[in-house]
């Protein structure tokens, strides 16, 4: 049962690990949307302007204005694609590689444990059907030596 516990403490450890790792992830995620969602409203403030501008004034102030919009979009976009490719999975993968050799050795125990289960369960079965029986072999033993003691005594 000790490898039991052992196992079951490594996957409690293991899981905990994994859950760390996954919020350290969700926070540095949570931080780029930030980014993302005000770079996207600097972006939409200055589109704004722009299509305000190109209606009212000539055409240099408005085609500046639409440049810094569409380039504070274009860094809402890089920003999108940063935090979409951060993944915990390459950090976690030898952890949870752990775990699931760790629930592999339950497994295993767990089943030698029954095993052995059946076969007492059998054996006690045998024993039932025909108690003269499962003795006859140590019996058997008993009376051989018995004999050869004797016939040593008698022989000498």
């Amino acid at each position: 049962m000790s490898r039991i516990s052992r196992n079951i403490s490594i996957i409690l450890r293991t899981e905990r690990l994994i859950a760390q790792r996954n919020l350290t992830v969700l926070a540095k995620r949570t931080g780029f949307f930030a980014a993302a969602g005000l770079a996207a409203a600097l972006a939409v403030v200055m589109l704004n302007i722009a299509g305000y501008l190109a209606l009212t004034t000539a055409m240099s102030q408005p085609m500046a204005a639409l440049v810094v919009g569409l380039v504070n979009l274009g860094v809402a976009l890089v920003f999108l694609a940063v935090a979409n490719s951060i993944s915990a999975e390459t950090d976690t993968a030898p952890v949870a590689e752990l775990r699931d050799m760790a629930i592999a050795d339950i497994e295993a125990e767990l089943e030698d444990t029954l095993a052995e289960a059946r076969d007492t369960v059998q054996g006690l079965k045998a024993v039932s059907r025909d108690p003269l029986g499962a003795l006859t072999p140590g019996l058997a033993g008993l009376i051989a030596n018995a004999v050869i003691r004797h016939l040593k005594k008698r022989r000498d």
